[in-house]
């Protein structure tokens, strides 16, 4: 793939559209944070979900999307599971848990993406410790989201953060382009030099998500061809917002 081919920059009207897919995406993430309790099951989190998209007259890109195709609208990825859960009626959420819900939404032809990870009732200080280092390394990599910037600042941000506190990022899955399509370039990796990169934009917009590990940085796909897994059975976490390069501040689109 040619990331560099695949570069779109949004003018203001675009980007005005973004915003508001990435409120409704905010909408749907704090309807699905305020279900997280024991009991629940993470299908009930996806119908909640949906329910939300609907209203709003939306659709995730994230439903039927790949081979096999994604069966549903959000993921769903609990403990040691780092992204692409797949929901399951059977799958219960227990106390001490902590889950990571990714949802994106088209609007209008534009997609909005964004992810968090949250404890289901008290969990333990470890995991305490890895969901604030992971969201500080998110809101650290959009710091670095101005002109003058290239995409190997947002990536070092994320990396030596992360790495500082003693976790691990993932090398296999990565940020990337967002906009016109859930996935366009550049793309933007967990790990790598500051100064090295594409040259940011006014106008480019990038879907920003640390996925950080306890134990490894490695990990494996499971049977079902879509949950990944930390390869060592350990926590992880995933914090993701789309962004976009402006004048002035980088502009959080996927906030309420």
């Amino acid at each position: 793939m040619s990331w560099a081919r695949q570069i779109h920059i949004k003018s203001p009207a675009e980007l005005e559209t973004m915003r508001e897919a990435g409120r409704i995406n905010a909408e749907v993430l704090a309807t699905v944070n305020a279900l997280l309790k024991p009991g629940v099951s993470t299908a009930d989190l996806n119908a909640a979900a949906e329910a939300v998209l609907r209203k709003h007259k939306c659709i995730s890109p994230f439903k039927g999307y790949g081979r096999p195709p994604f069966p549903a609208s959000i993921t769903v990825s609990v403990n040691q599971e780092l992204v692409h859960g797949i929901p399951n009626k059977n799958r219960k959420l227990k106390a001490g848990d902590i889950v990571s819900i990714d949802c994106g939404t088209i609007l209008d032809g534009f997609v909005a993406d964004s992810a968090f990870t949250a404890g289901v009732g008290e969990i333990s200080p470890e995991a305490r410790k890895l969901l604030y280092v992971t969201n500080g390394a998110l809101h650290l990599a959009i710091d670095k989201m101005r002109l003058g910037n290239r995409t190997g600042d947002v990536s070092a941000a994320i990396q030596n953060y992360v790495e500082s506190h003693g976790f691990h990022v993932t090398r296999e899955y990565t940020g990337h382009g967002v906009g016109r399509q859930m996935h366009e370039g550049p793309q933007v990796p967990n790990y790598g030099r500051a100064g090295a990169g594409m040259p940011l934009k006014t106008g480019m917009t990038i879907a920003i998500e640390p996925m950080v590990l306890i134990g490894t940085a490695s990990t494996k796909v499971l049977p079902d061809q879509w949950t990944v897994v930390s390869a060592d059975g350990s926590l992880t976490a995933h914090f993701e917002h789309s962004v976009a390069v402006t004048e002035g501040e980088p502009l959080i689109l996927t906030v309420p």
